[in-house]
């Protein structure tokens, strides 16, 4: 392939374009490219977060709202520009007038048509770009902004998908190149958008950046074409299951198709079908560790021979089955069967037959209304029986020559005695095998597959280094107090273990680094410490010092809190308890303490009690989000909460009892890592509380994730606070309230205990301490992963990998399976890191062994 101007395509994601120190990245390697003597080509997304206020802009703008969120959308730009030290108001004034008559064309009209909705969406990149372009310029860098409309031209398509979805022509454009050719050496534009043939304005919806970028490398015949996201790559598995995910090297692409197809989210599949089909290298980056080689995706794979290269996970799949006897040695009954689901616009992913019937799975597709599949049902009914069955997950395991590996398999096999089966699919390319499970399965059955068939190696062409490995690095230049205090404290507890015994370990520092995090977030009214996290009283007074309120379950908790801290102002303590008895509520509100209920049967049943008061009330959104179905306190099956067809009948047994409802909440899991959770839930409150005059309180739960071995990573708290921002200035009538409880204690917390004794056997190995899921019962529980060490021989090198196991009388009394440890002797010490939450707490006497008990350091 000739590759006369050299142009190397660089395509960056909305977290990359928020602030000054993301464009000095930018240019730093736009200068490194353009050392290599080459032209550069920037995609941009817009800017993180703002296609969703633009979202929430056309869901208002119908309702005749919407100005909170336009003026929301002026100040993020503007107060980027000032960052940047350019003249937003010059360089945007013609997309913000755009915004505002679009705003108010929606508002007169009551109709998001989709070609109104593409042009409000648009202008999300369009604005980014002048801003990053005009940036560049100013510090001297030879570059242009382009209007990418004018060179991807959107393919016909019916609908809104002719708006919303399109997909866009990508052969070598030489008109292209010849103009660019004319252009200063770096040109900056969007992803996202195209123009259709009529002039109007089209998006190319899920993954639509990396596909433009894409489509740009093709019609160009660019010599490369680079990623950049947040992490370093493709990897054998999503980081945020198993920290064990070993980041893939190369890819054929093949190879990164299936992958990408089955789940792995680092880049949209789209995007891989322009650049292999002009032969152009990708190379999959992360902006955040430039110096950090990534996945390099090209037509010739690492290696030849058959290897399991990834084990994904695909949530929000549903399945179809239609079963007829009709379909016995019926000749074209697949044919007709499948006819609906191309007249109705619907792709089917996999397929799996038998003599009576056929089951097809279906991606979670936006375009899949449930307008659409009523009708698709309807039609199908015609044909056979109907079942779907919703909510399931597609666990693949992804690589070349799959078929050749499968007695390689036999030992992961067992894992599905605990996961029933719904779908099995062997791909006719021979790059994956893919079971559908239950939707809370999926995950689970995912780590267990990787940790069993993905081993520990050593780094070689195909595999580089795990994600904890990474991340290790990563924590190695972090700040005092975030995540690994223990280990320049470790001669500290060292002597703090007991010779006998086990203990806990709290690092009050990390504690206050965690609250004062919270507390200054600058979008939140008032933040809650959740002392059921941890209710050690250094813990709770840390907190308070730092600005927090306290967050109790339990009247026990609440006359906790009051001891800990003597002085503590009834008004910075929030009760909110869950099929609690009377007298606990009572005696709450004669505290004059601030009482949630999440449910109807204490208004019903003993309203003399909320004459005068005011409450909250807590919403069930019915939708869960958690790293395990344990933790997920939202949903249909929920205990928490009340239902949006209740809160009729809660605001007239509120006022019968003369209570005031001035606050709404919402809790949905633990553990969740994406910020805009948190808008989500804000939005919802916002929608719930217009037939809600009092309400001035929105209370958005807690579940903010922190670092853990299994690779969740902690959440990026300015990407929260800018969140919150945004929610407060669209609604200031409101207070915003959080309530982490994990956030502010589990990090600071670790569990040490002794080597009591080692086994080894033919298939296993064991490192046994004297303390077990009497102590840390969270392995056994939520199946969680924390990481574990031997803390006397830190520095030593791994010898084997082994299961950490406890003394308890029970199979689940492991606390950590399959690590890598050093040689490892009786009386060494153990730690077990993020322990300072749901761990003694949650202790018990269980075989009448004494939980570990607790210090702080």
């Amino acid at each position: 392939m000739e590759h006369a101007q050299n142009w190397v395509v660089l395509k960056f994601g909305g977290t990359s374009v928020k602030s000054l120190a993301d464009w000095r990245v930018i240019s730093k390697r736009i200068e490194a490219v353009r050392a290599e003597g080459k032209r550069v080509f920037v995609v941009h997304s817009a800017i993180a977060t703002i296609s969703n206020l633009l979202d929430t802009l056309v869901a208002r703008a119908v309702e005749g709202g919407g100005e909170a969120e336009l003026d929301a959308i002026k100040a993020r730009h503007l107060t980027l520009a000032d960052e940047l030290g350019v003249d937003g108001n010059n360089l945007l004034a013609d997309h913000f007038d755009a915004l505002t008559r679009l705003r108010a064309g929606l508002a007169l009209t009551g109709d998001a048509s989709p070609r109104l909705k593409a042009r409000i969406m648009a202008q999300g990149e369009l604005m980014a770009t002048r801003l990053g372009q005009a940036w560049l310029a100013k510090g001297g860098t030879d570059s242009i902004w382009l209007d990418a409309r004018d060179h991807l031209a959107a393919l016909p398509a019916a609908g809104a998908r002719g708006y919303l979805a399109v997909d866009c022509e990508h052969d070598r454009d030489d008109g292209l190149l010849g103009q660019c050719a004319a252009l200063p050496p770096v040109i900056v534009t969007q992803g996202f958008i195209a123009r259709r043939e009529d002039g109007d304005t089209a998006l190319l919806g899920r993954g639509g950046s990396d596909t433009s970028a894409s489509y740009f490398a093709a019609k160009l015949g660019a010599e490369r074409i680079e990623i950049w996201t947040d992490v370093p790559g493709f990897f054998s598995a999503d980081p945020r299951l198993t920290g064990a995910a070993r980041q893939i090297r190369s890819l054929a692409y093949a190879e990164a198709q299936e992958l990408a197809s089955m789940g792995a989210g680092v880049l949209h599949p789209r995007a891989i079908s322009p650049v292999r089909k002009a032969g152009i290298e990708m190379q999959v980056l992360c902006t955040h560790r430039p110096d950090m080689s990534g996945t390099t995706i090209s037509v010739n794979p690492s290696e030849d021979a058959p290897r399991l290269k990834a084990v994904s996970v695909k949530q929000g799949v549903r399945l179809i089955t239609l079963e007829t006897d009709g379909m016995w040695r019926a000749s074209g009954f697949l044919s007709k069967a499948f006819e609906p689901f191309a007249r109705h616009g619907v792709s089917i992913d996999l397929v799996s037959t038998s003599e009576t019937s056929v089951t097809v799975s279906l991606d979670d597709d936006p375009g899949l209304t449930p307008d659409v599949l009523g009708a698709l049902e309807d039609d199908l009914a015609q044909i056979a029986r109907v079942e779907i069955i919703e909510n399931c997950a597609a666990v693949s395991l992804v690589g070349r020559g799959v078929r050749a590996l499968l007695a390689q398999f036999g030992p992961a096999m067992e894992a599905f005695a605990h996961y029933p089966v719904r779908l099995v699919s062997q791909a006719a390319n021979d790059l994956n095998l893919t079971v559908v499970v239950d939707g809370d399965q999926g995950k689970p059955l995912c780590r267990r597959l990787h940790d069993q068939l993905i081993q520990p190696k050593p780094m070689d062409r195909t595999f580089g280094p795990s994600w904890r490995e990474i991340g290790e690095n990563l924590t190695e230049t972090a700040p005092a107090g975030t995540g690994t205090w223990w280990r320049a404290k470790r001669q500290a507890l060292l002597d703090l273990c007991p010779v006998d015994g086990a203990t806990y370990v709290y690092d009050l520092e990390t504690v206050k680094t965690r609250a004062s995090a919270v507390a200054g977030l600058k979008g939140l009214d008032r933040g809650w410490y959740a002392m059921k996290a941890n209710g050690h009283p250094d813990m709770i007074r840390t907190a308070v010092e730092a600005g927090l309120g306290v967050e109790c379950v339990s009247i026990n908790e609440v006359m906790a809190a009051r001891k800990a801290v003597p002085d503590l102002p009834v008004d910075r303590i929030l009760f909110t308890p869950n099929f609690a008895p009377r007298a606990e509520y009572a005696q709450a509100l004669e505290l004059g303490i601030h009482l949630t209920l999440d449910g109807l049967h204490p208004l019903r049943a003993w309203p003399e009690i909320f004459s005068g008061r005011k409450i909250t009330l807590r919403i069930n959104p019915q939708r869960p989000e958690g790293h395990h179905k344990h933790v997920r306190t939202a949903g249909p099956e929920a205990k928490f909460g009340l239902h949006a067809d209740e809160l009729v009948e809660a605001r007239d047994l509120a006022k019968k009892a003369g209570a005031i409802i001035n606050g709404l909440h919402v809790h949905s899991g633990s553990g969740i890592s994406d910020p805009d959770h948190w808008r989500r839930v804000g939005l919802f409150l916002v929608d719930t509380a217009r037939d809600m005059p009092d309400v001035e309180i929105l209370d958005l739960g807690g579940g903010l994730s922190v670092d853990e071995a299994s690779g969740v990573r902690r959440i990026d708290m300015d990407a929260l606070d800018q969140v919150l921002t945004d929610l407060k200035t669209a609604h200031p009538k409101y207070q915003l309230w959080i309530e982490p409880g994990r956030y502010i204690s589990a990090e600071s917390g670790v569990l040490l205990a002794r080597v009591t004794q080692l086994k080894h056997t033919p298939d296993a190995r064991f490192v046994g301490i004297n303390t077990g899921m009497n102590s840390l019962i969270r392995p056994a529980l939520y199946g969680a992963r924390h990481e574990i060490v031997n803390l006397t021989r830190l520095d030593e090198s791994p010898a084997y990998v082994a299961d950490i196991v406890g003394p308890i009388c029970e199979t689940a009394d492991r606390l950590g399976a399959q690590r890598l440890m050093p040689e490892t002797e009786e009386g060494d010490i153990i730690l077990i890191a993020n322990g300072g939450a749901y761990g003694r707490v949650m202790a018990s006497s269980y075989n009448m062994r004494e939980p570990a008990g607790e210090a702080v350091i």
